[in-house]
């Protein structure tokens, strides 16, 4: 975290404010403290401008690459995951949220692959809290449960 002070006056205040948000363009911000000097016509703001670390981030953040699941997933594991994306495809849009406010195509997949059945086994999962599992745990336990019985495969994760 570094700390960068400027001041823009009052009077012809350009030159400064073009300066700052150049700056402010190139750098990640994280926050800006400002106060104002008064002093009649010499009166400025100074402002203490907190970045990250290392100057001129990359404007565009790092993303995940994108996951095939139907490349990752066996057929049978990819069809309880499509069940599953549906369902919450489903609920989120009755609620009026994102999909991912529920649970991440990702938290899906591993729903799938570590064959959960239980509220337990999804509190276990990163990013997955109580009240997501409260909310939402019976109708996509129901899909699991379901999956893993007509699978034949009793291997469940508690």
């Amino acid at each position: 975290m570094q700390l960068h002070f400027f001041t823009i006056p009052v009077r012809d205040s350009d030159a400064a404010t073009l300066r700052l948000n150049n700056f402010c363009s190139q750098n990640r911000v994280l926050t800006v403290d400002k106060q104002f000097v008064a002093e009649g016509s010499n009166s400025f703001w100074s402002l203490c401008v907190t970045t990250t670390a290392s100057e001129k981030q990359e404007l565009v953040p790092k993303r995940k690459p994108v996951i095939d699941y139907k490349e990752v997933l066996n057929e049978s594991d990819f069809a309880v995951f499509a069940q599953l994306r549906q369902l919450r495809k489903t609920m989120a849009e009755n609620e009026g949220v994102p999909a991912y406010a529920l649970f991440t195509n990702e938290q899906l997949a591993n729903m799938v692959t570590q064959r959960i059945t239980t509220k337990t086994g999804l509190l276990e999962l990163e990013g997955i809290g109580k009240s997501r599992v409260d909310k939402y745990a019976p109708a996509f336990l129901q899909i699991l449960t379901t999956a893993w019985t007509v699978a034949g495969n009793e291997t469940h994760k508690n």
